[in-house]
């Protein structure tokens, strides 16, 4: 008999259930590597076709399955089951509302990414081409635009927890930190207006949680330094 792993899945369904629960399951580690989401098909597979989560790419690359894993927020697709302390818990990402399972609802996460105008802002004639950057130019970038919108950084912030109707959050701030630092980009002045604001920004009290959520290993908190950093060097 092939060795067993034993899982605890919340489970919240609105139409049937007055409130959420627990679900224990046991799923046979069929390979090497297996992974959470592998853990999370089988059940759906064999066990509970009722069990739903989000997935898609199953590469770390689509931001889909994003879980609460034994506390910490993660990437299911790319969390080894190995090294997991049994039963492993898995939950939504919290402080967001859940719409079944573990499916949350994140129109507010991305109505905060679409506040910071996540697209290139010119006043420079089009080119006959591509808008050019230099290769140092370009390095600027690196660190920010690999995030993949998984909302794992955003949902463990304490700050967003208590400030999330105001405060934009790591990764809507790490994404504005992008666009003023592309060198294409002519709203700088303009984003930084918007950004230099008690909640939006400065709610951040660098505890650093985004940080060791990111799947990605970016560090949004670097980010928002970053803008304060640019709102004080305008006023000089």
């Amino acid at each position: 008999m092939s060795e067993k792993v034993k899982l605890e899945i919340y489970r919240y369904n609105p139409e049937s259930d007055d409130k959420p629960y627990m679900q224990s399951f046991e799923v046979p580690v069929e390979k090497s590597g297996m992974k959470l989401l592998d853990a999370l098909n089988y059940i759906k597979w064999h066990i509970d076709g009722s069990l739903t989560y989000r997935r898609s790419c199953g590469e770390g690359v689509c931001g889909s399955d994003g879980l609460n894993i034994n506390g910490v927020n993660g990437l299911g697709c790319i969390t080894a089951i190995e090294g997991l302390k049994p039963p492993i818990k898995v939950r939504p990402l919290p402080n967001m509302p859940v719409t079944r399972d573990l499916v949350v609802d994140m129109n507010h996460f991305f109505d905060q990414y679409k506040q910071i105008k996540p697209w290139l802002q010119s006043n420079t004639p089009k080119p006959e081409h591509e808008r050019l950057q230099s290769p140092v130019e370009r390095a600027e970038l690196d660190g920010s635009y690999e995030c993949i919108l998984c909302g794992c950084c955003t949902t463990s912030c304490p700050s967003w927890w208590w400030n999330g109707d105001k405060f934009l959050g790591p990764a809507a701030l790490l994404q504005a930190n992008r666009w003023l630092k592309d060198s294409r980009d002519d709203a700088a002045g303009e984003r930084l207006d918007m950004l230099e604001d008690s909640f939006k920004l400065y709610r951040c009290h660098q505890i650093m949680n985004c940080m060791e959520a990111c799947p990605k290993e970016l560090n949004p908190t670097k980010a928002i330094n970053d803008i304060k950093r640019a709102l004080v060097k305008r006023k000089v």
